[in-house]
């Protein structure tokens, strides 16, 4: 049975890491005292312990334990012994590099279904789409491949902006670069606005936090999703 939490951001304006989802996290990782973090995202090119110490920090406020997969000699292992997991956030292109240098793509996919819980943000929600090919990242390195973990139906892109009428910045939107992406792929996109994040138990995805999601599908006009919605359902139409 799948049970993940992908939220948007790790950090909201005016807290510290993690702050605003402890109280989730605590509940989802009731019966989990250690996870494993995947550090490889490794934003604005801090080192794995670096990454690892951040992340311990945040989680000692609820009393679980922290433990970097570097510091593991054989990572494959600790995927498929590991409870709880954690994928932080960071550059998508460098995250889903290292996850199929190390060959754990399909070991984190098997662990999930087996009943490991996980827990990603930012580019670690990213990689639980299909592909990451909705990343807001720049391609620092190529991946072998763009194909993900296919744990829910749909891509992602956290940290979705809505146009600024009064901007003076006239690129693309968010809604442009998905729209330029449903040209030559079918597969869903949800944007996921910061504070927001996707529960999944098993086949059942809701929408939680504060905010709406939108919800792209090829050739159909954008719908909002509103915050506890089941999303499943708006995937039928």
């Amino acid at each position: 049975m799948k049970n993940i939490l992908l939220a948007s951001t790790s950090t909201i304006y005016g807290s510290d890491y993690l702050e605003y989802i402890l109280p989730e996290l605590e509940l989802f990782f009731i019966d989990v005292k250690d996870i494993l973090f995947i550090p490889y995202a490794r934003p604005s090119g801090i080192t794995y312990d670096e990454y690892t110490k951040i992340a311990k920090n945040a989680f000692a406020k609820i009393g679980i334990s922290v433990k970097g997969i570097h510091q593991f000699k054989n990572v494959k292992d600790a995927v498929k012994n590991a409870k709880g997991l954690f994928v932080g956030g960071g550059n998508t292109f460098e995250l889903v590099n290292q996850i199929y240098k190390n060959d754990i793509l399909l070991d984190i996919e098997a662990a999930v279904y087996k009943g490991l819980k996980y827990f990603g943000t930012s580019a670690g929600t990213n990689i639980c789409g299909p592909t990451m090919k909705t990343s807001n990242d720049m391609p620092i390195v190529y991946p072998p491949s763009f194909n993900t973990l296919g744990l829910v139906p749909f891509n992602i892109n956290p940290h979705y902006l809505d146009p600024n009428p009064n901007s003076t910045h006239k690129g693309e939107t968010r809604e442009t670069r998905i729209k330029e992406f449903h040209v030559y792929n079918n597969t869903p996109v949800i944007g996921l606005r910061e504070g927001s994040w996707i529960e999944v138990l098993d086949d059942e995805m809701i929408l939680k936090g504060k905010l709406s999601a939108r919800l792209f599908l090829k050739n159909k006009k954008p719908i909002e999703i509103a915050s506890q919605s089941v999303i499943n359902s708006y995937l039928k139409e």
